[in-house]
């Protein structure tokens, strides 16, 4: 009884350094993701754009045209600097 239990433990340590076998599995998504955000999905209405890295968490670009979010964030990053020059002029 010794000498099964001896030679099944060396033969399960033997398949240890065996070459591993290579199957077509494949984990690869259809979908490309985003370069920004690695775990969602690339918006497809930002490809093209200058400066596109596929950062819209939020899906934006799917429910608003994306010329006006563009110049939305372009109107109120000027209005944020007139804001700071306002505030320090105050000081």
């Amino acid at each position: 009884m010794m000498k099964i239990a001896t030679i099944a433990a060396l033969i399960g340590s033997a398949s240890a350094f065996a070459p591993a076998q290579t199957g077509k599995a494949s984990t690869a998504l259809n979908a490309e993701m985003s370069k920004s955000v690695p775990f969602l999905l690339n918006p497809s209405k930002t490809d093209g754009l200058i400066g596109s890295v596929g950062f819209d968490p939020i899906n934006w670009s799917d429910n608003f045209d994306i010329k006006w979010l563009q110049e939305s964030e372009i109107k109120h990053g000027r209005v944020a600097m007139l804001a700071t020059t306002g505030f320090m002029a105050q000081q």
